[in-house]
């Protein structure tokens, strides 16, 4: 079970603030670059500036629901108002690991962490989503599975940064959350390989017949 399977209801309620932009004239390619720009933005702010002051890791909550909705948005727009492009698609996908990334490794500026186990959580989540756009590269389809897909991963670093601001969380806790994501995203990236294979395989079979 993914936070992804939820995507239909936040589309709908995303769908008016949509169709509001495409009449402004604004693209989804823009509201992917923004997302990304603004994502880099956020880390930097929060790497740089949120170990002396703590409430400002409460811009990780916030950024990721905003970028949430951002990715939500230039999909539809794409999709619904014949804006999708190769451009696009490549966009789409290297801007979220950067952001990704990005938004990871801000936590390196908590005091004490091990950096390891961060950069393992960036590398792992970057393999997930590889995983789930190779599918297509391997004749099924692009695969969503969880236990950690991305935006299971922004509630949890969204919460993480919640815990921090208020002084409940530690270099420790950031570890151990650390440590359970990259496992976590090791999970899914088993589980959308076996799916790919599975499908293709299915696939074949119904075609042999």
């Amino acid at each position: 079970m993914s936070i992804y399977a939820l995507k239909g209801r936040f589309q709908s309620l995303l769908r008016p603030a949509t169709r509001a932009l495409h009449a402004g004239g604004v693209t989804a390619n823009q509201v992917t670059v923004a997302a990304a720009a603004l994502s880099l933005a956020v880390a930097w702010a929060v790497y740089r500036y949120a170990p002396a002051a703590p409430p400002l890791y409460l811009l990780l909550p916030g950024w990721m629901l905003a970028r949430m909705a951002l990715n939500a948005i230039d999909g539809m727009l794409a999709r619904e108002f014949g804006q999708q492009s190769r451009l696009g698609a490549y966009l789409n996908e290297l801007c979220d690991v950067v952001s990704d990334s990005a938004l990871y490794l801000c936590l390196l500026g908590v005091a004490g962490v091990q950096p390891h186990l961060l950069w393992a959580m960036a590398l792992l989540a970057a393999l997930a989503e590889y995983a789930g756009v190779l599918g297509p590269l391997a004749g099924a389809g692009r695969r969503y599975e969880g236990p950690m897909g991305k935006s299971d991963r922004a509630f949890v670093v969204g919460a993480l940064g919640v815990a921090l601001a208020a002084g409940w969380a530690g270099p420790r806790t950031v570890d151990a959350v650390a440590a359970a994501v990259a496992a976590l995203c090791a999970v899914t990236v088993w589980r959308r390989v076996r799916a790919g294979l599975a499908e293709t395989r299915g696939a074949a079979g119904a075609n042999g017949a």
